[in-house]
């Protein structure tokens, strides 16, 4: 049975990777939250008999100690991840150009987009808990492509896409550095287009579960040459 662990689960694509993943009682997923006293009715819905509804808040790193812990407790012993999805992101203050950024929102956005998916890799490795042939996908967005950026008349979300341009950086190291401990570990990072979600706001096109699906589909069908690769979720590469 293929284990799945998703972080920021609540709601959006997190939710909708629960709900596609949950139809197949093959699979056994950890679906994480930021916080069990939030409203999980949806997520209970579509969850599985083999879900386990965990609390991990990316952005803060004591919360990802806890998370692993409890991951080690509902797998049990000798079960690994083999997909690990770092879902979890915040857009705060999208209003913000490069000319009057927040240093608070910044560096939250940075704590839960860039720190989070660092600290939950390098734990769950330190833990045993990824499997050899491990998968990580980071999401990421094209906002984060400096040439796309470069590119683009109307630029927005100035916080969001230097964090997002951070965790790109970070997801190339960790291509690299985590092949030194599991060699067949295959790590990418993934823009799942515009979506009809909370973060996604007005003007979004695509729903949901066409995005996840398409991503699973990539996801499922990776090459030891994509390691450190950009996907869009169509499957073809992003330029950096």
């Amino acid at each position: 049975m293929p284990v799945y662990c998703i972080t920021g689960t609540n709601r959006g694509l997190g939710l909708e990777f629960v709900r596609q993943l949950a139809q197949s009682g093959d699979n056994t997923i950890i679906a994480a939250v930021r916080s069990l006293s939030s409203d999980l009715s949806d997520l209970r819905a579509v969850a599985s008999p083999s879900t386990h509804i965990l609390e991990c808040d990316t952005g803060s790193i004591p919360s990802v100690h806890a998370f692993v812990k409890a991951t080690r407790r509902a797998l049990g012993e000798g079960a690994k991840i083999d997909y690990l999805l770092n879902n979890a992101g915040v857009n705060i203050a999208s209003q913000q150009s490069s000319l009057n950024l927040g240093a608070d929102e910044l560096q939250a956005q940075m704590a839960v987009n860039v720190v989070g998916p660092a600290k939950t890799v390098e734990l769950l490795l330190d833990a045993g808990l990824l499997s050899e042939e491990v998968r990580v996908l980071n999401m990421t967005s094209g906002l984060a492509s400096l040439q796309l950026t470069a590119q683009s008349e109307g630029r927005k979300c100035a916080g969001y896409s230097i964090s997002k341009a951070a965790l790109n950086m970070l997801t190339v190291h960790q291509a690299h550095d985590i092949r030194k401990h599991l060699w067949g570990a295959i790590v990418i990072l993934m823009d799942p287009g515009w979506v009809k979600t909370r973060m996604g706001g007005a003007g979004a096109v695509m729903e949901p579960s066409e995005s996840i699906a398409n991503i699973l589909k990539v996801l499922h069908g990776l090459r030891s040459e994509d390691n450190g690769s950009f996907f869009h979720h169509s499957g073809s590469k992003i330029p950096w």
